[in-house]
Order: structure tokens, then C-alpha cells, then sequence
């Protein structure tokens, strides 16, 4: 019987010690060969060893590690002090910005005086160039001087006035490669840089496709494609969950009447031969709506929604915010998305000097806020803002700061640099919390 009870503890031990040794094996293979060993998607794994690292002595990777948690953290502490973004509320962002430091030269800031068309008219107002960094085409002054656009630092400094004012959206004035804005640079180059900075400030970006040179619905697909290809699976790049359940990107084009409603037809309907509907490329396509004339246009034209850019109210039926209401109405109808864009103001008398009836007087953030309660009154799909910093026009919400030179400056004064970027944050809470009642 003892004899019997060795026997049976000598097996079970090697028994014990086999498995043991199968366990350790089966993990240091798959330590070796497992595709999951090493998931430096998911946050709080560390990223695969780089060659640089490879090269490194033991404490210069451990002092770049600290240092790069030390930036990490630096950043998260940043974000905690900004609201929430709100990802139904677009910014117009313009990138055509330049000076001699980043590009050699002055890019828009010396915009020309533009003549009016009427040449008698044309003769009693001034023309010719602006020459900063003192005289610039603009009636107010940005508390970041003559910025370039490319240059990181002023698109960081973007981002967390963006934050600060919970816009979740930038919808980007594009061009396509090589081509420009009549008054500017090749600008298609600068968006790989924004799309990175605005993820850390975890910004989406939209695109706003201008009525660049030679635009029609063949080119427009080739154009739609590129940007598709190239942004489509960055985390910044904005889509939306449509009702229909697709996950689409989300595209304004600027002007688009200028392209007839068949031509248009041609990329937007799924019943064309060369449609953009149903392949990799589709997308939600919102048309600018200017004349009242428009909508059917835009509707037999195979848009999905309509948006009205222009800050000024009653500069056109589309900005006119008493028709907000029936726009609505109109697009309920029909199965189309209304997106009504709000202004702080309106004033370009720095580049067309003889524009004085659509000039609209900020009224210390007044104008602003009672654009922003009609577009909540129209219970829209989003609000769009004109604009964070198209300086010409004078809708910017970004920061201006006074200036006193031989040019006379607005400013926001008796209110802080900050005013429309904090009336913005008010307003996006605001719209956040009607959104949450409209879906109840």
C-alpha cells in the first residue's frame, strides 16, 4: 500500500511538471509568433521598438520615454480645461495666410483693394495693395500679428481657441494640389500638419471645396477621391452617421451654383452612369443656397442639404435669418440637411471700400448671439460659423487685439480678446442641450 502511494505521488508530480513545462513553452511561442503580442494601437501599450531606439544607449531611451509621458500629460491637462467639442457645430477655417518669416513673403495680408464694377463708381474710392505688417487687408487686427498659415505654433494656437470655444468641427477652404484663390498660394499642402495638430485637440476636419478654376462634376469626383484616399481613414477626418446608417464624409462647396443642376446631377444621383453615389467615394454634399430659386436647383441637382455662409443678414434670400424658418420646412420636406451659418458681424471696407450697405456692426457680440437664437430657432441639422478667421470680411471670432498705426483698426473693445470665442462656448452648450430635447 505505501509502495502504491509513492508510485502514485512520483506520477503526479512528473505529471505536474509536464504541464508546467508544456504552459511555459506554449507562452514563449507565443510571445514569438502571436500578430496580438504587440498592440501598439491600444492605448497604454508602448509603440514597437524604432531603429533610432535600437541605436540609443539605455538611459537616453528611458529620458525620451519620461519626456515624451511628461508631453502626454501635459497635454491631457490642457485638454481638461476646455469644453467639450461640440461635433454639430463647423467653423469655416481659411489657410491662405503668409509672411516673410515662414513663406518669404506677405500671402493675403496685402490683399488688393478690389475696384466696384461700376467704373465711375470704381474712381472715388481707393485701389492698389496692403502693406503690412501695419497696414493689412483687414479691419480688424489679429492678436497673432500677420500669422502664416503654415507655421505650427499659430495652428496650435488655433486649435485651443477652437477648443475654448467647443467648436468640435473646421470646415477647411480647399483647392486642389498646385492651385489657388486668386490672391494666394497653393495651400493643399498645409493640411496634412492641421489634420495632426487637430487631432491632439481632438478637432474633426471637414472640407470646404471652392469654385477652384475649371470646377465641374467630372473633376469634382477625381478631387472627392484624392481627399478621400488621402484623409479618409485619418482619426481627424469628420464623418457622419448618416440615417441611413452609412458613415459618411461631409463636404460644403462654395458656389456651387455655378455649375447647372443637370452637370451636377451627372456626380450626385444614383440613377447616372458615373454617379459618386454607392462607391468608396460617396459622401454627404451640402450646396451653397444664395436665391430662393435655388432649392429646386439644389434638389433636382441630388445635394444632400443646403448651408447659407454669408454673415450678413439679408445679403441674400439663404443668410436672410427670417427665412430660416421655411428653408427648414423646405429640406424636412425633402429629405435634405439645413445647416444656417451665423456671423459675429460683417465689414470689408479694407478690400472693397465701397461696400458700406452690407457692413453689420458686431454690437459687442449682440449680432452674433441673436444669429445664433434664430439658427436654434430653425432647429437645424448643424450650425455653421462664418467664420473662425476669414479676416477680410470681418467675420472672424478669432482673437483681435487694437492696434494703433496710420490705419484705423475695430476692435472688440470694451470686451476681451476672447469675447466671441467665449459667446460661442455659451451657444454650443446651449445648442447641445435644445439637440437632446429635439431627440426626446
Amino acid at each position: 500500500m505505501a509502495r502504491f502511494r509513492r508510485k502514485s505521488c512520483i506520477t503526479l508530480i512528473a505529471l505536474v511538471l509536464l504541464i508546467l513545462a508544456i504552459t511555459v513553452f506554449l507562452k514563449e511561442l507565443t510571445s514569438r509568433d502571436s500578430p496580438f503580442s504587440s498592440p501598439a494601437h491600444i492605448k497604454g501599450f508602448p509603440e514597437p521598438e524604432s531603429r533610432e531606439d535600437r541605436n540609443k544607449k539605455p538611459e537616453e531611451i528611458k529620458m525620451s520615454s519620461v519626456a515624451q509621458s511628461d508631453k502626454d500629460a501635459e497635454l491631457e491637462a490642457t485638454l481638461r480645461k476646455f469644453p467639450p467639442p461640440n461635433y454639430y457645430l463647423h467653423a469655416f477655417y481659411y489657410t491662405w495666410y503668409g509672411n516673410p518669416k515662414i513663406d518669404g513673403k506677405y500671402i493675403h495680408w496685402d490683399h488688393p483693394q478690389l475696384p466696384h464694377w461700376d467704373v465711375k463708381v470704381a474712381q472715388g474710392y481707393p485701389q492698389g495693395r496692403h502693406s503690412p505688417p501695419d497696414d493689412i487687408g483687414a479691419n480688424f487686427y489679429p492678436a497673432l500679428g500677420v500669422y502664416s498659415s503654415r507655421d505650427p505654433s499659430v495652428i496650435e494656437a488655433h486649435m485651443q481657441q477652437l477648443r475654448t470655444a467647443a467648436i468640435g468641427v473646421i470646415a477647411v477652404s480647399w483647392y486642389p494640389p498646385n492651385m489657388k484663390d486668386d490672391n494666394g498660394d497653393s495651400t493643399d499642402d498645409i493640411v496634412p500638419l492641421l489634420f495632426e495638430v487637430a487631432h491632439k485637440y481632438h478637432i474633426k476636419v471637414a472640407f470646404h471645396i471652392e469654385p477652384y478654376k475649371g470646377r465641374d462634376e467630372v473633376n469634382m469626383f477625381t478631387n472627392v477621391k484624392y481627399i478621400i484616399e488621402k484623409y479618409g481613414e485619418h482619426p481627424a477626418f469628420f464623418k457622419y452617421l448618416t440615417n441611413t446608417g452609412k458613415l459618411l464624409p461631409l463636404f460644403y462647396v462654395y458656389d456651387s451654383y455655378l455649375l447647372n443642376s443637370e452637370q451636377w446631377a451627372k456626380l450626385l444621383k444614383h440613377t447616372e452612369t458615373n454617379s459618386i453615389r454607392d462607391t468608396p467615394y460617396d459622401a454627404i454634399f451640402i450646396a451653397l443656397l444664395v436665391e430662393e430659386k435655388d432649392k429646386r436647383d439644389i434638389l433636382t441637382a441630388g445635394f444632400d442639404g443646403v448651408y447659407t455662409y454669408f454673415a450678413t443678414n439679408g445679403f441674400s434670400y439663404g443668410s436672410t435669418q427670417r427665412n430660416w424658418a421655411s428653408i427648414k420646412a423646405f429640406c424636412e420636406d425633402n429629405n435634405l440637411m439645413f445647416i444656417p451659418s451665423v456671423g459675429p458681424g460683417y465689414i470689408d471696407t479694407s478690400i472693397r471700400p465701397w461696400n458700406f450697405q452690407n457692413t453689420r456692426n458686431r454690437i459687442n457680440g449682440k449680432y452674433y448671439e441673436t444669429s445664433l437664437s434664430a439658427a436654434l430657432e430653425a432647429r437645424p441639422d448643424f450650425i455653421s460659423i462664418t467664420s473662425f478667421n476669414e479676416w477680410h470680411e470681418g467675420t472672424q471670432i478669432e482673437m483681435a487685439i487694437p492696434k494703433t498705426s496710420q490705419t484705423v483698426y475695430l476692435d472688440y473693445l470694451p470686451n476681451k480678446p476672447s469675447i466671441y470665442l467665449e459667446i460661442t462656448r455659451k451657444w454650443a452648450a446651449i445648442f447641445g442641450g435644445e439637440r437632446r430635447k429635439w431627440q426626446e
